[in-house]
């Protein structure tokens, strides 16, 4: 595979893994639900599904089925050996995200259905701007603290370098509610989140700067019962393996009718 820029420690990010609390994975369980409700959608009764996962009892349980293998740099799936993979929310962590997609992609049948559920960019957004701007009026400079994830239109583009048919994004916005910034954090620990970046300062940050960001995340994302909010943001990647019975985009030019005689409306040419 081709050498990418190490994004994260994956020791670290296994310890935090291990350490976190199975009945507080809400990200992991809504993820879940959401991909089963994008299934009921499609037409079709899967035989052969995998599920890439660090949680494999959480996915288990949403699909008995299923193969489930771990978010290993090298996928423990079988070529052509599935009708439905789904990549479930690890993808933000990936060393190589396309990589990660090529393989899942190259595991499927012919016409076979991958979903990938992972963190978007408006993910904890108050939580890294507090952070920002409180580490910067203490020590007068940045360091990563919070894993950067993507855009949905970049996240997007990654299902057609990774070669699949019929690509589609999208994404829902789950909005939480904390007594304070360190609960969130606790939160955040609990699911196995925290900071695992493999550039990230290896000595303890002062207290000073999480006080500080309380302070400003209670200042500007207050709510009326006195909490905070946190925005997650969940972006769900579909895409096809190739088959000759899927449906194929028209040659450009090859259209018989004008869309205004479809409509039944009148044609009005654009001005310049």
């Amino acid at each position: 595979m081709t050498k990418h820029t190490k994004l994260t420690d994956t020791q670290a990010l296994e310890r935090h893994r291990a350490r976190a609390v199975p009945e507080e994975l809400f990200l992991q369980e809504s993820a879940a639900d959401e991909v089963q409700d994008r299934l009921s959608l499609v037409n079709r009764a899967f035989t052969a599904p995998a599920v890439v996962t660090p949680f494999p009892d959480l996915w288990q349980k949403h699909m008995p089925k299923a193969l489930i293998v771990p978010d290993s740099e090298t996928l423990d799936l079988e070529v052509g050996a599935h009708d439905l993979v789904i990549h479930a929310m690890s993808l933000h962590w990936a060393n190589d995200p396309v990589g990660q997609l090529i393989q899942c992609r190259r595991s499927l049948k012919p016409d076979g259905l991958m979903i990938a559920a992972t963190l978007g960019g408006q993910t904890l957004q108050e939580l890294r701007s507090c952070l920002s701007e409180a580490e910067i009026a203490l020590t007068g400079g940045l360091s990563p603290r919070v894993v950067p994830m993507g855009e949905i239109r970049d996240l997007g583009a990654l299902l057609q370098r990774a070669g699949f048919a019929l690509p589609v994004a999208d994404s829902v916005t789950l909005r939480a509610q904390y007594r304070d910034a360190f609960h969130l954090m606790h939160d955040l620990r609990n699911m196995g989140e925290t900071n695992a970046l493999d550039q990230r300062r290896r000595l303890a940050p002062p207290r000073r700067l999480f006080e500080q960001t309380a302070a400003l995340y209670a200042e500007n994302y207050a709510t009326e019962a006195d909490q905070v909010n946190a925005t997650f943001e969940l972006v769900f990647l579909t895409g096809w393996a190739a088959s000759d019975t899927q449906q194929k985009p028209l040659r450009p030019g090859s259209a018989k009718q004008r869309l205004a005689d479809a409509l039944s409306v009148p044609e009005l040419p654009l001005h310049d």
